[in-house]
């Protein structure tokens, strides 16, 4: 059997099995309540507790060691398969607004740079609330992030994924690396004309994302459920090169939400959540200020009163933020977003300019070069959770580092490729723009470095 009719096979498997698919759904969503509200109801762990005998740490090896790095990696393998057949968010909006008011979607929740300012929100207030850490917290991010996408479910479209396609915090990411997969559901555009020809009356897909299915070109918004495959003769999965989408549809549908998600979010307020707790720098700041401030008699910043669900506060556990903790830990954050995405900004212009004229989607296009590079990044600062519950449960992970700096020399390289590859389209000769692109890259390295091999 070729590969391309195993894959349209597979297409059509899923699409027949639409009602199986709804029970795997419901099983996970199951799955994910109990994980979110069993360890929120229980005492916190002790020394004593381990992964295989404490519900709590189990559920938090679950979400942040296994569930979301493997379900950033399933992106680039699959699309956004996680989304059409596992999501639980997805599964309840889509349940809610089946029995909702069916309401049209409204003006502001179109607005383009939903993906960029829900991502970076939930980024920094996890942080603010130790998500990672307390059962709580994940309750409250994890949680509210399904109560808002039942209650938009509820009241937009009738029986559509309304949240998903315009609020969900990950959209944006998952949207960028599905991007990179080798897999997508084709749309044969004369047989699409040849079917709307004949006189027998052909059903309608159920698409939940709110997909244009006639003109769709790439995957960054399709759920790979299958319940379109083989509409028409028209549409069946398929492979294609991987990055392919990047080069070939990024030239016209990037944006600079698309970039600023890239360079500020991934690459820059992502790496300032994964950074802070090992920086000397933040540390030193926050000694300057309370120097200052308990100087100045300004003691109220130093307390931490702060309720858990602003800031981090178990004093159980002798961890708790204080007020200027929380003030330095998102300016921290805010700083390196900042810092980051300028010069990132800096060298993608350098490089779009010595490859010819200015063009400003031109430099939307190259911005997506990084998404392999970004994607790593997220996946491998999730996992260094993995890797402390791991070492805590006495697994020896001697490997660890080596397999880190594989992982980023091939996010490199492949970032790299696709930055060439974009630049050969523009028909000018890219050596003088691929300088900076390579800095670039060295750049978001130097973060890496500074995170696992120098402290």
């Amino acid at each position: 059997m070729s590969r391309q009719l195993f894959l349209a096979q597979a297409g059509d498997w899923l699409r027949d099995h639409a009602a199986w698919i709804r029970r795997l759904q419901w099983g996970v969503v199951l799955v994910y309540g109990s994980l979110l509200l069993v360890p929120a109801l229980m005492p916190l762990p002790d020394d004593s507790a381990h992964v295989l005998n404490n519900i709590t740490l189990f559920a938090q090896f679950v979400f942040w060691g296994i569930w979301w790095p493997f379900v950033l990696l399933s992106m680039v393998l699959f699309g956004r398969l996680w989304c059409g057949v596992l999501c639980p968010e997805g599964a309840l909006s889509e349940w809610a607004a089946r029995h909702g008011r069916g309401r049209p979607i409204p003006r502001w929740m179109r607005w383009g740079g939903w993906p960029f300012v829900a991502f970076a929100m939930t980024t920094v207030y996890g942080q603010m609330v130790s998500v990672y850490q307390y059962p709580k917290a994940a309750l409250l991010v994890l949680g509210g992030s399904t109560i808002a996408a039942i209650v938009i479910g509820f009241i937009y479209t009738r029986g559509k994924r309304a949240w998903c396609r315009h609020l969900c915090p990950v959209n944006g990411v998952f949207s960028l690396l599905s991007r990179l997969s080798p897999l997508h559901y084709k749309v044969n555009e004369a047989a699409w004309k040849h079917s709307s020809a004949t006189v027998i009356p052909i059903k309608a897909v159920d698409c939940a994302p709110l997909m244009p299915l006639r003109h769709m070109q790439g995957a960054s918004g399709c759920h790979m459920c299958g319940r379109c495959s083989g509409h028409r003769g028209a549409i069946t999965l398929t492979a294609r090169p991987w990055g392919q989408e990047l080069v070939e549809q990024g030239s016209v549908d990037s944006s600079g939400w698309t970039s600023a998600l890239i360079l500020f979010g991934l690459l820059g307020i992502a790496i300032g959540a994964f950074h802070w707790t090992a920086s000397d720098l933040f540390v030193a700041v926050k000694l300057w200020l309370a120097d200052w401030l308990a100087a100045h008699q300004q003691v109220w910043a130093l307390e931490d009163s702060a309720p858990w669900w602003l800031l981090t506060h178990y004093p159980e556990l002798n961890d708790s933020f204080t007020w200027l903790d929380g003030a330095v830990l998102i300016g921290y954050i805010l700083a390196v977003a900042v810092l980051m995405g300028s010069v990132l900004s800096l060298l993608v212009a350098a490089a779009v300019r010595l490859c010819g004229a200015w063009q400003r989607q031109r430099f939307h296009h190259l911005t997506l070069a990084f998404v392999p590079l970004a994607g790593c990044g997220v996946f491998l600062g999730l996992s260094a959770l993995t890797v402390t519950l791991l070492k805590a449960e006495g697994v020896a992970l001697f490997w660890v580092p080596w397999l880190r700096l594989a992982l980023l020399a091939g996010a490199n390289l492949w970032s790299a490729r696709l930055a060439w590859r974009i630049m050969l389209r523009w028909r000018s000769p890219p050596w003088s723009g691929f300088v900076p692109m390579v800095a670039a890259l060295a750049w978001v390295d130097a973060s890496w470095w500074l995170l696992w091999w120098t402290s």
